[in-house]
């Protein structure tokens, strides 16, 4: 079966309308549609259900997506093995949304540096997506601050994020940092629910991220105030651009590594592990 029939089945599943999905892949709509036509023939089922304006799943359709998502990574990793020369030295990461732009990129740079010889796939994904990514095999190892309770996969604490109230203002109490001009940064459950309980009457905010880099331009282009990892903020702080709200509470979250129990990769693991910034 020729791979690119599953990306392109992926694409439509994802825009649900087969103009969007050439566009995305630089196709015409006509050889879109093609493509879906020469993979349900190949399958011998239907796997969307046309309606004017409105594209949906079949049955068939949806038990496909996921194993097309696998056999699309199986092959890339089945390439990337061949032309590495060998199984054993290569990785397939996976890493939260939030924490690429903090934390991972920094770990890539000092794992490259010090194994230049490794073939690695490396991956962003919403925690629910990491998880069954290392459950179908597709990932070696991800990285999460709320990692799944499953007995068949491994959870190490590598490190800890420490987020701290930031603000532009010099001299802001932690009344005014939470006031006018407070972003609410998504940093995953466990932190909102803390929030919550510190802050029971902090008013909702008029701005809610969920990226660190993108918030911590917001507060140096716009002003405000917001919880943020300490390291990325304290060449601000250092610089006088950005100022610590000292009589608030910080908030320390434990990141993990995460990868399955019977993994044949647990040394090299170990080894990248190694590495990890914090």
């Amino acid at each position: 079966m020729d791979i690119e029939l599953l990306r392109t089945f992926l694409e439509v599943s994802r825009t649900r309308h087969f103009g969007q999905a050439a566009d995305s892949m630089f196709l015409t709509q006509a050889a879109v549609s093609a493509r879906i036509k020469t993979l349900e023939n190949l399958l011998g089922v239907s796997l969307f259900i046309r309606k004017k304006r409105d594209i949906q799943l079949t049955p068939e359709g949806n038990r496909l997506i996921s194993r097309a998502d696998r056999l699309i990574s199986e092959w890339r990793k089945i390439r990337q093995e061949i032309s590495a020369g060998g199984a054993s030295r290569q990785l397939s990461v996976g890493g939260s949304l939030r924490l690429w732009d903090i934390i991972l990129q920094r770990w890539l740079i000092l794992m490259r540096e010090a194994l230049p010889e490794l073939a690695l796939i490396l991956e962003s994904h919403t925690p629910e997506l990491l998880t069954r990514k290392l459950l179908d095999g597709v990932l070696d190892l991800a990285f999460m601050l709320e990692p799944p309770q499953l007995e068949i996969l491994h959870t190490r604490a590598v490190g800890k994020l420490l987020l701290r109230l930031v603000s532009n203002r010099p001299g802001e109490t932690l009344e005014q940092a939470l006031g006018k001009g407070y972003l609410m940064v998504d940093w995953g459950l466990t932190h909102a629910l803390q929030h919550r309980r510190f802050f029971p009457d902090t008013p909702e905010p008029q701005t809610r991220l969920a990226n660190g880099s993108l918030s911590l331009h917001y507060l140096l282009t716009l002003g405000g105030a917001a919880y943020l990892p300490e390291m990325i903020v304290q060449p601000h702080i250092d610089s006088e651009r950005l100022y610590w709200v000292d009589d608030a509470p910080v908030f320390e979250h434990s990141v993990h590594a995460v990868f399955p129990v019977r993994s044949g990769r647990k040394e090299l693991i170990d080894t990248i592990l190694g590495y990890f910034p914090l």
